[in-house]
């Protein structure tokens, strides 16, 4: 929970605000995510505006992923954006007295409790959407072997499984290589 007072409900007025946060619960893909206990860090602006608060803020942690060629573990920085409007409470009455049409989409809108913000499903959302899909170890990773599940960056470059041919196709390879023979 972030604290607005100091903004005054004055248009124009704006305040930053940074702090280092322990996560209640972990932020998580199929593939990466960011762990309970972790800390992140959130650099914030409030800005005080007609219909509310705008927070423009970065969300900076730690990821924590395997890698999707791999399965390496592994750990990198993650940096994550996002902006948002909190709307003053009862803001959505005078809208609807107004005629605004927007005012129907109140499971999108964000509302002030009080004096304050409650930023984590906005925090979380930008979190999630950060967190990569499918995490690589490095941008050239060659991956697992097919054949015997072996690291390829690992095996070098004598690896090898015979021919590579399924040998249920010995059939078919005889008559192509004896035409005359049925």
């Amino acid at each position: 929970m972030v604290d607005t007072r100091q903004l005054g409900r004055q248009p124009g007025s704006m305040r930053t605000v940074s702090r280092i946060v322990t996560l209640p619960e972990g932020f998580e893909t199929a593939m990466a995510s960011v762990p309970k206990g972790q800390e992140i860090e959130l650099d914030l602006r409030l800005e005080a505006v007609m219909e509310g608060v705008l927070v423009t803020g970065t969300v900076l942690g730690r990821l924590t992923a395997e890698c999707s060629r791999c399965l390496e573990p592994l750990s990198e920085e993650l940096e994550a954006g996002f902006q948002e409007m909190f709307r003053y409470p009862g803001d959505d009455e005078d809208a609807t007295a107004a005629g605004d049409e927007d005012s129907g989409d109140e499971e999108e809108d964000y509302y002030l409790e009080g004096d304050l913000l409650d930023l984590e499903p906005v925090v979380r959302d930008a979190v999630v959407l950060a967190l990569p899909l499918s995490p690589l170890c490095g941008p050239d990773c060659p991956g697992l072997c097919s054949e015997c599940g072996v690291k390829l960056a690992e095996a070098g470059p004598d690896h090898g499984h015979g021919d590579g041919i399924d040998p249920r196709w010995d059939a078919l390879r005889d008559i192509t290589e004896d035409p005359g023979r049925q």
